[in-house]
């Protein structure tokens, strides 16, 4: 073989520069920087070099020929003119690694199989047989890059990627991120830590290592240690070209340059600033793992940080920090690793470089100055960035003068509280929301105080530029362990609306949520960021979970909170929020004085004193009703997960007990199923969400303007005489319909005004409030309209059917739960004639359910509709199709309701007669 050799090395996307700088150092000649890889030529040792040294290059594979492949068979005879018996044997195995396609060679996956033919072919037709295919562990590696109509083929001599140094690599599930190993050492090679090696004591301060890859890329370099000295398999080792001598020769001057630059460990200062938990672990054992001994300080605190690093001496000093692990809904940790990133910064010696790998420009405006160099990539589909940042004139320079010169550098942005408390920020204009926190935050500390609220909100978007609300949680006075004593903020953003610069909002939030904690005296780790966006499907209270899930845990540890729950007090009672793993937090706060007139109403009901919830969500307005000495509640939600949740709360506050029951059950479906029993409350809550289509309601959907007539009217049937139901709703522009529910007896009355608490008077449309009661009617009277009247004749059949089971009448639909044995709601039991109700309330038209038609069907009885064919009774199928007439009589039934039995013939509720 010729003693030249033409080679290129891979690497990822932006580092050609760095690698072309790389591969030049270690001697290589004809480097060339291209898309993805850097070309050289030399022999088959400097090819070796690169292998074992290069700590940027991810494959080196050996050309063997350029050729056309403008199709198929122009590719297949490109690689046919490869002598491969000079390569592969026949007890060899092999594998084609395809990249790129073009207009004839659409898939790589084609392309690497041509290649095999025409390796198999040639190696048949000179030797009689062919080499086995190995995908996963080949002793030979075969390249084809298709670009345009030309075709590169080779070897790969490195075999796994060179990114695998050869120890072992850590459990990537631990949350700490930390870059591939190439990627590091890209970083370093930006920030010229070479450089810093020339010098005694040569110093790396980092922000973030993650894993601790940054760090072993740095002490492997400072200790002059081969990156690939560790590895122990290779693509050429069973190569027929390989060449065993030269190898031999590199490692063995390898290990004499790695036992010599272990001479200087003692001088090398590595220093890791990372307050996650399990950080300084994981940084100590790759090192360990990857065969340093070197010392490293590691740091949680940044206060401490510039002590550390003050003896530093600026030639032979090199700051690096990763923010890559970082996400977008991870605002307050984002805020928490820039204040760390710009400490780190500020703690460096004048003139050292600082090196950062992050996925925005957001440390641009933290550190107040521009990057005087940066490497773009990609790190998977993210585009990413390695920002270069110095100590210099540009670098701070806010715009040049009319001569051309550089402008004044430009402070730092920071915002001092009154308690003299600097923090930094992004954006200057930020000072005016410190203020006004800090304003309002005083205000509602004395309120909170005089009213005896220790969950409320400090702030609602009182700035139009910093559309915020921000929501003080304090711990139960019953809380324990860690949760005693405890604060936690709750930051909600607000959509920005069009027009506005989106990356200037960002920077507001997250001065937001560095200058609310400090104010409100709250451990940053313990704010939670929230941004509401309406959901594709399911509830507004819909989380990560399936709304259908049973989450229930065993008995035992019913109480015991979950991840993110505390315990708060209100109004005298304890709830359980959540404040980390749901949209809501299990309390509506702006519902506060809503649920004490619920209290104040319970008090003063009469008679059997039962109230029901629906939507309850987790029951908070059931445990003031019971607190207001409610004898009999009933918590009716579609999701199970919530009313677990409202048992809990009831439990907590010691209201336990055969007389409180949680129903899971479509409310809407199941009203409609009990104004055919004789089950009445004296005091109803309904709030329901503005808009839900959960696939497990008996209809598409749920809007609350479109529905709540109906709705209300259902509800209003299920009053007692002297009943009432408070209704509530959050839809901003919501109008009851008035006009229909007036026509259907329904008396509906705005309390709004008096249910805002002092917290939400900003915002007076937070949510609307309104007691419905029935209207009473003279004795003898009938409050249907006459369309209606007319219509009860013509179902009056429907007395003389088949009894119903009593005891499946009353919760047909859902899981229905109590705390014990006892099923029962009231203590009568109802009598033979209990299934017969008053004309005007049963057989109305207009009084059918939410949906019209009482035998739609799915608004049937607890044993489906009467009428369907399946449930005929012991006359047969009464309404089917066959045997709707008598044997020589007419049609029976012909004034009443029909349901079609064929699919095409439905027309819909209320609408199926002839």
């Amino acid at each position: 073989m010729a003693d030249t050799h033409e080679f290129f090395a891979t690497c990822p996307k932006g580092f050609e520069r760095l690698l072309a700088g790389e591969l030049a150092s270690l001697g290589t000649t004809g480097v060339r920087a291209l898309h993805g890889q850097v070309a050289f030529s030399g022999a088959l040792a400097d090819a070796y070099r690169v292998c074992l040294w290069s700590r940027i290059a991810s494959r080196v594979v050996l050309v063997l020929s350029h050729g056309a492949a403008t199709d198929a068979d122009e590719l297949y005879d490109a690689a046919s003119s490869i002598e491969w018996e000079s390569h592969l044997s026949l007890s060899s195995t092999f594998a084609v690694d395809a990249h790129g396609v073009n207009d004839q060679l659409r898939n790589t996956q084609f392309v690497a199989l041509r290649v095999k033919d025409a390796v198999c072919d040639k190696m048949q037709a000179r030797f009689g047989g062919r080499p086995s295919v190995e995908v996963r562990h080949p002793d030979v590696t075969i390249i084809a890059r298709v670009r345009g109509e030309r075709v590169t083929l080779g070897i790969d001599l490195s075999g796994e990627p060179l990114f695998h140094r050869g120890f072992g690599r850590r459990s990537t599930d631990d949350g700490l991120g930390g870059l591939r190993a190439d990627y590091a050492a890209a970083m370093l090679a930006a920030g010229s830590w070479h450089r810093c090696l020339r010098h005694d004591a040569p110093t790396l301060a980092t922000a973030y290592a993650g894993s601790g890859t940054i760090l072993v890329e740095a002490a492997g370099a400072a200790l002059d240690r081969a990156p690939g000295l560790l590895r122990s398999r290779w693509g050429f080792d069973r190569w027929l070209g390989h060449d065993a001598a030269a190898w031999e020769t590199l490692l063995d001057e390898a290990d004499e340059r790695a036992e010599k630059g272990g001479e200087r460990a003692g001088s090398l200062r590595l220093v890791s600033l990372d307050d996650r938990p399990g950080a300084a672990s994981a940084a100590r054992t790759a090192l360990r793992s990857a065969g340093l001994d070197v010392s490293l300080d590691t740091l949680t605190s940044r206060d401490t940080l510039a002590d550390v690093l003050a003896d530093s001496d600026a030639s032979s000093t090199l700051g690096v920090c990763d923010l890559s692990w970082l996400r977008t809904a991870e605002l307050a940790r984002e805020v928490s690793a820039l204040g760390c990133v710009t400490a780190l910064a500020d703690s460096l010696p004048t003139g050292s470089p600082l090196a950062a790998f992050v996925l925005g420009d957001n440390l641009d405006a933290a550190l107040g100055m521009a990057p005087t160099d940066s490497v773009s990539t990609l790190l998977g589909r993210d585009e990413a960035t390695i920002r270069l940042y110095a100590e210099t004139d540009d670098a701070r320079a806010t715009g040049g003068g009319d001569n051309g010169t550089p402008a004044a550098p430009a402070p730092r942005a920071t915002v001092t509280l009154k308690d003299g408390t600097t923090i930094p920020v992004l954006v200057s204009a930020s000072d005016q929301f410190a203020a006004r926190l800090q304003k309002v935050a005083k205000l509602r500390a004395k309120w909170s105080k005089r009213e005896d609220v220790s969950c409320y909100r400090v702030y609602d978007a009182d700035l139009p530029d910093y559309a915020v609300a921000i929501d003080l949680y304090q711990a139960s006075e019953a809380s324990r362990g860690r949760d005693k004593g405890g604060r936690w903020l709750v930051v909600q953003e607000y959509a920005a609306p069009k027009g506005i610069d989106l990356d200037l909002a960002h920077r507001r939030l997250l001065d937001v949520l560095a200058i609310a904690p400090r104010v409100l005296g709250v451990d940053p780790n313990d704010v939670t960021l929230r941004v509401r966006k309406r959901a594709k499907g399911g509830s507004q209270y819909a989380s990560e979970q399936e709304e259908g899930a049973d989450t229930r845990p065993g008995r035992r540890s019913r109480l015991a909170l979950a991840p993110g729950s505390h315990l708060v007090d209100e109004g005298g009672l304890i709830f359980e929020v959540n404040l980390a793993e749901r949209l809501d937090t299990g309390l509506f706060l702006d519902h506060r004085d809503v649920r004490a007139q619920v209290r104040e109403l319970a008090k003063g009901t009469k008679g059997s004193k039962r109230f029901l919830n629906l939507f309850a969500y987790t029951g908070t307005a059931t445990c003031y009703a019971a607190d207001g000495g409610a004898k009999h509640t009933t918590t009716v939600d579609l999701s199970r997960t919530y009313l677990d949740w409202a048992e809990r709360n009831m439990e907590r506050n010691g209201f336990t007990g055969d007389e409180h029951e949680y129903v899971q059950a479509d409310v809407v479906r199941w009203i409609s199923e009990q104004r055919r029993t004789r089950n009445r409350w004296d005091l109803v809550f309904c709030d329901p969400p503005t808009f839900s289509n959960s696939k497990r309601m008996g209809r598409d959907s749920f809007d609350v303007q479109r529905d709540h007539a109906e709705l209300l009217i259902g509800v209003s049937r299920l009053l007692t005489a002297d009943g009432v139901c408070l209704f509530s709703c959050n839809l901003r522009g919501f109008t009851p319909d008035t006009e229909k529910l007036e026509k259907y007896g329904v008396e509906i009355e705005d309390v709004t005004e008096g249910t805002i608490p002092e917290d939400f008077s900003r915002n007076a449309k937070i949510h609307h409030v309104y007691l419905v009661k029935r209207t009473p009617r003279p004795e003898g009277a009938s409050d249907l309209p006459e369309e209606a009247r007319r219509e009860q004749a013509s179902f009056r059949h429907e007395q003389n059917g088949p009894r119903r089971d009593s005891s499946d009448r009353r919760y047909p639909q859902g899981d229905r739960r109590s705390s014990g044995d006892n099923r029962r709601m009231h203590d009568d039991r109802r009598g033979p004639d209990d299934r017969r109700r008053t004309r005007d309330d049963r057989y109305s038209r207009d009084d059918r359910g939410p949906r019209g038609d009482r035998f739609q069907r799915d608004d049937r009885g607890p044993r489906g509709d009467r009428y369907s064919r399946d449930d005929r009774g012991p006359r047969g199928d009464r309404f089917s199709r066959d045997d709707r007439r008598g044997t020589d009589g007419p049609r029976r039934y012909s004034d009443g309701p029909r349901r079609s039995s064929s699919p095409s013939d439905r027309r819909g509720p209320g609408r199926g007669r002839y």
